[in-house]
């Protein structure tokens, strides 16, 4: 598998529904869209496809993703808690409400011994989470999210 690294940790996972999914969801649209001014007699009803079409789109993505990366958030707090008790012996909990959601997502990528001082970094310099990601120096890749 190839190294994961900040510039390469974007992924693409279900490539169907990325790749022939939308797409063709945005063929269909922009077609919609074309006969709705060359079509002027049925143009009501191209509007009306066309705005099938787009709330269509938003609701495939929004669905999709929504409980999967509500999921994964949760997964990730509880990971990053019991790595930092482990090795810390503190209560990451006590630093999570000064924590953005951003920043505590961009700490899962730091391997164990840069995390506590990324931590306590970004409290300090109140890093973003792009931020966070750029100051890693041995990234721990995450093959496994959504």
């Amino acid at each position: 598998m190839k190294k994961q690294d900040y510039k390469n940790h974007i992924r693409f996972y279900y490539t169907p529904h990325h790749f022939v999914f939308y797409p063709l969801l945005l063929i269909l649209l922009g077609v919609s869209v074309y006969f709705i001014f060359g079509r002027e007699k049925e143009s009501l009803l191209w509007i009306f496809i066309s705005i099938l079409l787009l709330l269509f789109f938003g609701l495939a993505f929004m669905l999709r993703q929504h409980y999967a990366l509500l999921l994964q958030d949760r997964i990730i707090r509880l990971e990053l808690r019991y790595r930092y008790f482990a090795l810390t012996n503190e209560r990451l909990e006590l630093l999570e409400d000064r924590l953005s959601d951003s920043q505590l997502f961009a700490l899962r990528f730091a391997p164990d011994e840069e995390l506590p001082a990324l931590v306590k970094k970004a409290l300090d310099e109140n890093l973003s989470g792009n931020q966070i990601k750029k100051s890693i120096q041995n990234w721990k890749p995450d093959h496994h999210r959504v």
